[in-house]
């Protein structure tokens, strides 16, 4: 199965709202917390948010900083200048560059590890990517997604390696599955916990059921994201962690691993739609013990205002979509089938 030996995963307590006595908690394995939310940018032309972007994750930082690791897809750079790939007045393009004294509002606001393997990484061309990531080491944020790249953090007295994958040239290649397999399997070798970003899929708010086979948006090959994740946990991938459609999609088990494949937009600044169900968006907040194992995990649901900022959502619609798309997508391996606990 994996290029390590990991004990099965108790899927039942998954998603379950778990009330121990503290004699049984006492009991339970160490277990590591990660926080998974979606699409961010912090400013683009289409607007500059005030106080370097802080009014945008103000509201979701205390379930960011709880977390052991919390990580996001940033969709954009940081920097300025730089050639712009929507130079010409290419249509339907779209090009996100925010200042580079932004990055820090990730850190400020608890985020520790961002994906980059995504379309708009390379928005400003090399230019952009290499500001990018000086922005983000200044202020003490990893990333991940570049080809061969694994990043690896230490958090509760456990190894944890990011990679990511996308189907850019810029990106560690999702549909090669001889690179995804060594791409993990490097990983595996150098953490206990392997995490694998996915940005992936079509786009748009009729876009939140995972179809078979490839994908396909503005003239692109977005990739076969059921394919990818099988391979990436085969390879030792503990969590695959999607992003790319900008709608929420469901929650898959599969050899007792963890796939969400998509959180929707987390936050943009009048950058990102908000009609429907553009406007769901959640936080995926799952435990794994120190072998990469799943202990539990729940949903914080959130709705987007019409700037794009996330607010509590009373009424848990990003939960109540993602549970039936679950079910109709996977069927007995959605992440619900098997739990009668609601999800908290």
């Amino acid at each position: 199965m994996s290029p390590r030996t990991k004990p099965a995963a108790v899927a039942a307590v998954l998603f379950a709202l778990v009330l121990a006595a503290p004699a049984q908690a006492a009991k339970r394995p160490r277990t590591v917390s990660l926080v998974w939310g979606g699409d961010v940018t912090l400013g683009s032309s289409y607007g500059r948010p005030p106080n370097r972007g802080r009014p945008q994750l103000a509201g979701i930082a205390g379930v960011l900083r709880r977390a052991d690791v919390a990580a996001v897809n940033y969709e954009g750079t940081f920097g300025s200048g730089g050639p712009s790939k929507c130079a010409g007045g290419r249509s339907n393009c779209f090009a996100f560059q925010a200042p580079a004294a932004n990055a820090g509002t990730l850190r400020w606001a608890g985020v520790d590890v961002v994906n980059q393997a995504n379309n708009h990484a390379h928005d400003f061309g090399g230019t952009g990517i290499a500001q990018t990531h000086a922005a983000l080491r200044r202020v003490g944020v990893r990333w991940t997604g570049a080809p061969g790249q694994v990043s690896v953090l230490r958090r509760g007295g456990a190894r944890i390696a990011f990679v990511g994958f996308s189907t850019y040239p810029w990106s560690a290649p999702m549909s090669s599955d001889a690179a995804v397999r060594a791409l993990v399997g490097a990983a595996a070798r150098r953490a206990r916990i392997v995490v694998a970003f996915l940005h992936a899929g079509a786009e748009g708010a009729t876009r939140d059921h995972v179809p078979h086979g490839h994908e396909h948006a503005y003239g692109e090959d977005r990739g076969d994201s059921r394919h990818f994740a099988r391979i990436a946990v085969d390879a030792g991938a503990d969590l695959v962690l999607g992003s790319g459609p900008h709608v929420v999609r469901g929650l898959q088990l599969y050899r007792d691993r963890l796939i969400a494949y998509s959180l929707g937009n987390l936050t943009g600044w009048h950058n990102f739609g908000t009609g429907g169900n553009s406007a769901l968006s959640a936080l995926l907040r799952v435990e794994v013990d120190r072998n990469g194992a799943l202990a539990r995990g729940s949903l914080v649901s959130l709705r987007l205002d019409g700037a794009g900022v996330p607010h509590a959502d009373p009424e848990r619609g990003a939960e109540r979509l993602m549970r039936s798309l679950s079910a109709s997508d996977f069927g007995d391996t959605s992440a619900w089938s098997s739990f009668v606990a609601e999800l908290r």
